[in-house]
């Protein structure tokens, strides 16, 4: 049996990971507006949506902008035809669905009213790109999902395997399925890694390439790596902050220990100080990629 060697990203195109102070538009999208006017085709979508097993959901979760954002990807080609639920969690669901060009794709389905407030205010205060946002509590969970798709977008320029962001269109993000006909991927906590030290080199890697494009996810464990094929990915990026975050070093910390543990119950001794030093090491050898 041959063991995955989860290859790493080409780093050709992450040498302009991005403006880190370009300000993220929060404002009212079309699917606001479609939502305001409420016209008998987008009254007829928000009905049948609503009725499918899949989406059947209470108002207070998604409301008419939702459903207008999910019709306006509709109609964008961004999504042909729904499919099932592949995870539910507090502060949003996650779907199958098929894309443009028969391609799946997942739809990432923000609740509005029933996100984390406080939790997500956390890691958006003192960010840059989200300067003046305010307290108004659509506005910060638009803001987040904006962040998650621009994080994203970072990350792959920076040569880290992460989801392809695809579309967003209000509260609703697109973006590239993890998974085969068996099911979705896997998290690194659900599976049996028979090289561990290969592994945690990968990841080491993405955090150290995370934050050469100035990004600390914020968040990271095994929880949030997926095993796709022979690959290990990184998922979850709305809470990763940038560098000039007033909190950075302490998430930084969080995630190292985090990993660390994760890897040290696998068998593979490391520490949390060990692995911060190598992230912040901006003279290491950086082509790490011929090693696996």
């Amino acid at each position: 049996m041959t063991m995955p060697e989860y290859r790493l990203l080409d780093t050709d195109e992450a040498d302009a990971p991005g403006d880190e102070f370009e300000e993220i538009d929060v404002e009212d999208t079309e699917a606001d507006t479609i939502a305001r006017k409420r016209d008998r085709e987008f009254s007829e979508f928000r009905k049948r949506i609503k009725n499918t097993e899949q989406f059947k959901v209470e108002d207070s979760v998604f409301d008419d902008a939702t459903y207008a954002a999910l019709y306006k990807l509709v109609q964008d080609d961004y999504i042909v035809a729904f499919g099932g639920p592949i995870s539910t969690g507090k502060e949003a669901n996650v779907y199958t669905a098929l894309g443009d060009e028969d391609t799946e794709v997942a739809v990432k389905v923000y609740r509005i009213n029933a996100s984390d407030f406080t939790d997500m205010r956390g890691y958006l205060d003192g960010d840059p790109r989200f300067r003046g946002i305010g307290s108004d509590k659509k506005k910060v969970v638009l803001a987040w999902v904006r962040k998650e798709f621009a994080n994203l977008k970072r990350a792959r320029k920076a040569g880290v395997l992460v989801p392809e962001p695809i579309a967003v269109e209000r509260n609703v993000l697109v973006m590239e399925y993890l998974g085969t006909e068996e099911g979705r991927g896997k998290r690194l906590s659900e599976v049996n890694l028979e090289n561990p030290e290969t592994a945690y080199e990968v990841v080491r890697e993405y955090m150290r390439r995370l934050h050469d494009a100035g990004l600390v996810h914020g968040d990271l464990s095994e929880y949030n790596l997926i095993v796709h094929g022979d690959e290990i990915y990184v998922i979850d990026l709305g809470q990763a902050v940038t560098v000039h975050h007033p909190n950075a070093e302490e998430f930084l910390d969080r995630d190292c220990e985090n990993v660390t543990a994760f890897f040290g119950r696998q068998g593979h001794d490391v520490t949390a100080d060990e692995l911060k030093e190598y992230v912040l090491d901006q003279d290491e050898d950086e082509d790490v990629a011929e090693e696996f």
